[in-house]
């Protein structure tokens, strides 16, 4: 029987506010790593009639000058539009048992709290490349910009149990 072996597909877009301001590590090699986490919420009716929000938050990871664009640029509270890929690792607890993470590895990080200067910052290489990013870009999809927009009329999110990320 012949198998067909899939293809590698693993891709991730999300929108999100960060919870807390990135955090930068170096690796023993020196490489930086900037950790932080984003949530991203979604507004809905139960079957009472209550509009509720169901929060999901989200580790993200950007390395080399990425992440250093993200420490200097990035805030508690400012918007994002993060695509990357879905990277999962172990850690120890402490109490001898293992916790699993899964997060994202950030490509292409764009700003998105100002929207009158919209910045892309995209890993090249060892470079990030910053462009500028109009309003009425077509690339900007109308349901993105609304989720942005519930992102950021939602408040309170400071009370997250922050997990440390450890090289």
């Amino acid at each position: 029987m012949n198998q067909a072996k899939l293809p590698y597909l693993n891709k991730v877009i999300m929108v999100g506010s960060l919870v807390r301001d990135p955090e930068l590590r170096y690796t023993t090699a020196n490489v930086p790593v900037a950790n932080f986490k984003i949530a991203s919420n979604k507004r809905y009716r139960d079957n009472n009639g209550s509009i509720r929000d169901d929060v999901c938050y989200v580790g993200v990871v950007a390395w080399q000058s990425l992440a250093e664009s993200c420490v200097e640029q990035l805030k508690k509270g400012h918007s994002v539009l993060v695509e990357g890929e879905l990277k999962s690792r172990v850690r120890n607890d402490g109490n001898g048992g293992k916790k699993n993470f899964v997060e994202i590895r950030a490509h292409h990080i764009q700003f998105l709290s100002h929207c009158d200067d919209l910045v892309n910052l995209e890993e090249v290489g060892d470079s990030p490349v910053m462009m500028p990013v109009e309003d009425n870009d077509p690339g900007q999809p109308e349901e993105v910009m609304s989720t942005i927009n519930a992102v950021e009329e939602k408040s309170g999110r400071a009370n997250y149990d922050y997990e440390e990320n450890n090289l």
